[in-house]
């Protein structure tokens, strides 16, 4: 079995990017039956409110320290390769807040067994739909609406409270001690590490890379010919 952990924040839009990307190199892999996935939250800005006054394009201004005209600029490159992988962004609607109630909501599904199909759904939400994944309505209309059998009453509880919140913090302190500063980052057997949403090739080439290091095939040690039996008899 081939572990694979990915660190990434549901707010981040390379994160999204990269997902896709990963995941067609996945679906072409011959031995996907064995690959475990399991996403890890990360936060690119724990000081954000679970609300923030303004529009992204203001936010990563402020952030960055640069002009709006220069986040648009940003954004020509993001966008188009957001729709090379079949992804239509709407950044202007984007919602931005904490993104840690999300988080926590993701290792409720992951509890459930639908971790992917609700990362999934929390960055389409949040990147298409322009809706706003901090509202606990929001996760519920996600978490009953992917097929998680996740109940509004566990979701409304969840959120309300302080389940997973421990969780998501090891995965963030987890981050730092493998030294991951940015998102996305792919651990793969906790050999190797990737970083960013690179291109699908890259994903597929450590793939086979990961998996021929932990199934060899065997060698023949060199040397004279012993007797041995073959196709024409011994």
């Amino acid at each position: 079995m081939t572990t694979i952990e990915i660190w990434s924040d549901v707010k981040c839009p390379w994160c999204y990017v990269g997902k896709r990307r990963f995941e067609k190199a996945l679906a072409d892999f011959p031995h996907r039956e064995s690959v475990e996935v399991i996403w890890k939250s990360y936060q690119l800005d724990p000081s954000l409110p679970t609300h923030y006054d303004g529009t992204y394009e203001q936010y990563l201004a402020k952030r960055k320290g640069i002009s709006p005209e220069q986040v648009r600029q940003m954004w020509e490159t993001l966008l188009a390769q957001a729709k090379g992988e079949g992804l239509n962004f709407d950044l202007d609607r984007a919602v931005v807040g904490n993104s840690f109630t999300a988080h926590r909501f993701l290792h409720l599904a992951r509890s459930h067994g639908h971790g992917d199909a609700a990362k999934e759904a929390v960055l389409s939400a949040h990147f298409e739909q322009g809706l706003d994944t901090s509202n606990v309505d929001v996760l519920i209309s996600i978490g009953t609406g992917t097929g998680t059998g996740i109940s509004e009453e566990e979701i409304r509880e969840t959120v309300a409270g302080d389940r997973f919140s421990d969780d998501v913090r090891r995965d963030i302190e987890e981050a730092r001690t493998l030294g991951i500063s940015g998102v996305p980052f792919y651990v793969i057997d906790r050999k190797y590490g990737i970083s960013g949403a690179q291109p699908t090739e890259t994903f597929r080439q450590a793939l086979d890379q990961a998996w021929q290091e932990s199934h060899p095939l065997v060698s023949v040690v060199p040397s004279a010919d012993g007797p041995a039996c073959g196709p024409e008899g011994c």
